[in-house]
C-alpha cells in the first residue's frame, strides 16, 4: 500500500524494471485491469498500477475531487523514488494523467493518451456515443435498458457492466468473453466516485479553456486510438491540435480496448514512444 498525505491506503502493484510508467485505469469507480497491458510491455519497463482512492482494492471513501485524485496521483510518483515519471492512460485515467500533468508537468516525462475523450465539453460527443452503446449492444439492449432504469443487485451490477462493455469490443462474436474478462475478478463500481467525478470533470471543460491550457504544456504526449471506438474519436482532434510536442496513433479494427484487440500494434507505439523518450525519467 502506499499511503497518501491525509492517511488514505491506495493499492499499488508493480512488475518489470527499467523505464518507470504509472498506469491510470478508467472508471471512474473502476480499478485496475492492466494485466494484459503490463505483459505487453515487457520487464524492460517498470509498471506502477494502482486503484483509485475508493475504488477496487484502495481505501477511502473520498473526498471524491480531481484535486484530491491528482494528490494521490502524485503519492504513487514519490512512492516510486523518482522526481518526474512516464504516465499511461486509459478512458478516464486519461484525463486524469493530462490534468495531473497540468498541474505538474515539471514531474511528467511523458503521456500516453489511450482511447481518451479529448477537452471538448461532452455534450459535443456523448449524444453520438449514447446513440452507438444501443447500436452495438444490440439484441440485448431491452435487458440493458432495464436493468439501467432500476436499483439493481450486486449479481445485476455485474451484468449491466458486462452488457454495456460488450461495446468497448469490435467482434461481437467475442465481445461478450472479452467483456466477462474484463468483470473479473469483480471489485464493484464505485458509482458515488463515478457521478462525483465525472460531474467535475464535465463543469471544468465547460468553464475552462482546456485547448489553451494544453498549448502551453510542454510534456511530449503520445494518442492512441481504436479507430472503432465508439466514442468518437474527432472528439481528440482539438487536444491533439493543442499540444506542442505530440503523436497520434491510430489502430485500425481497435476498439476503446486497443490493446486486445491490436496488441502488437499498441506495444509497438507505446514502446516506440517510451524509447524515444527513454532517460526523461529520473
Amino acid at each position: 500500500m502506499v499511503f497518501a498525505d491525509d492517511g488514505c491506503e491506495i493499492w499499488t502493484a508493480e512488475a518489470g524494471s527499467g523505464t518507470p510508467v504509472i498506469l491510470c485505469h478508467g472508471g471512474p469507480g473502476l480499478w485496475d485491469y492492466f494485466d494484459d497491458v503490463v505483459r505487453l510491455l515487457g520487464d524492460g519497463v517498470r509498471a506502477v498500477r494502482w486503484d483509485q482512492r475508493g475504488c477496487g482494492r484502495s481505501a477511502g471513501d473520498g473526498p471524491y475531487t480531481i484535486a484530491r485524485f491528482i494528490a494521490d496521483l502524485d503519492a504513487v510518483r514519490v512512492s516510486c523514488g523518482v522526481e518526474r515519471v512516464h504516465l499511461l492512460g486509459h478512458s478516464w485515467g486519461a484525463t486524469l494523467a493530462l490534468r495531473y500533468a497540468l498541474v505538474h508537468p515539471e514531474r511528467v516525462a511523458s503521456l500516453s493518451y489511450v482511447s481518451g475523450t479529448g477537452v471538448d465539453p461532452d455534450s459535443t460527443w456523448k449524444p453520438t456515443y449514447a446513440r452507438e452503446v444501443l447500436r452495438r449492444i444490440g439484441a440485448d439492449a431491452p435487458r440493458w435498458q432495464e436493468l439501467e432504469s432500476r436499483d439493481r443487485t450486486p449479481g445485476e451490477e455485474r451484468e449491466h457492466a458486462v452488457l454495456q462493455w460488450t461495446t468497448d469490443f469490435v467482434d461481437p462474436a467475442t465481445a461478450r468473453e472479452r467483456a466477462e474478462e474484463f468483470a473479473t475478478p469483480w471489485w464493484g463500481i464505485n458509482y458515488v466516485c463515478s457521478a462525483a467525478i465525472n460531474g467535475e470533470a464535465k463543469r471544468f471543460l465547460v468553464d475552462n479553456d482546456v485547448p489553451a491550457l494544453c498549448r502551453s504544456l510542454a510534456v511530449p504526449t503520445l494518442i492512441v486510438d481504436g479507430d472503432r471506438d465508439l466514442r468518437p474519436r474527432w472528439a481528440v482532434d482539438s487536444l491533439e491540435r493543442s499540444l506542442p510536442d505530440v503523436r497520434r496513433v491510430t489502430l485500425a479494427g481497435a476498439g476503446h480496448i486497443p490493446w486486445a484487440e491490436d496488441p502488437a500494434g499498441f506495444r509497438a507505439a507505446v514502446l516506440g514512444f517510451l524509447a524515444s523518450r527513454d532517460g526523461g525519467a529520473s
